[in-house]
């Protein structure tokens, strides 16, 4: 494997004629489909610098990429991430499934989890420069809700919908 360029959070490799990235600290990710007792599902929305644009997301974060972190398994990240993003305290987690983000571009495994029992702890929005909205979306108003968001000009990670149909959860 060759490595053609390097910063501390990508990388750019080649192997053959192939070229993809990297992130030089951890693989996987993981991401939350966060369902409140009053069937509300709990989504983030932020700017996504290769988009340019704001993203409506499940909560989700990088597995083992600070040293503090180095090790944690991967329903503990989950959690972690589910609280920084949104507030919420998981009292039970599951794991849903696991899939390369984009296997042609990218090394990266996310895995899914599905987190009821949720306990507000504060607002939420991140760490540091993450700035993220935090959204409460009625289960029953989702598939519009979303097609709003998309009309606005927001994207929409299709992650939404895997583990949502992973879970068994048809809007």
């Amino acid at each position: 494997m060759e490595t053609l360029f390097a910063t501390r959070w990508l990388a750019m490799h080649r192997i053959d004629t192939w070229d993809f990235v990297r992130r030089p600290h951890s693989e996987l990710c993981v991401g939350i489909l966060a369902v409140s007792a009053n069937e509300e599902i709990i989504l983030v929305e932020q700017f996504r610098v290769p988009l340019q644009r704001r993203v409506i997301e499940l909560p989700a974060g990088l597995v083992g990429d600070e040293p503090e972190f180095h090790g944690e398994p991967l329903a503990e990240t989950a959690r972690r991430e589910l609280l920084e993003e949104t507030g919420y305290r998981a009292g039970l987690i599951e794991p849903l499934l696991a899939s390369p983000t984009s296997a042609g571009m990218t090394s990266e495994v996310m895995h899914l989890f599905h987190a009821t029992d949720l306990v507000r702890e504060h607002a939420g929005g991140g760490v540091g420069s993450e700035n993220i909205t935090v959204h409460h979306i009625p289960l029953a108003e989702l598939r519009d809700w979303l097609q709003t968001c998309e009309r606005d000009g927001l994207a929409i990670d299709f992650k939404i919908h895997a583990a949502l149909w992973q879970a068994k959860i048809f809007i």
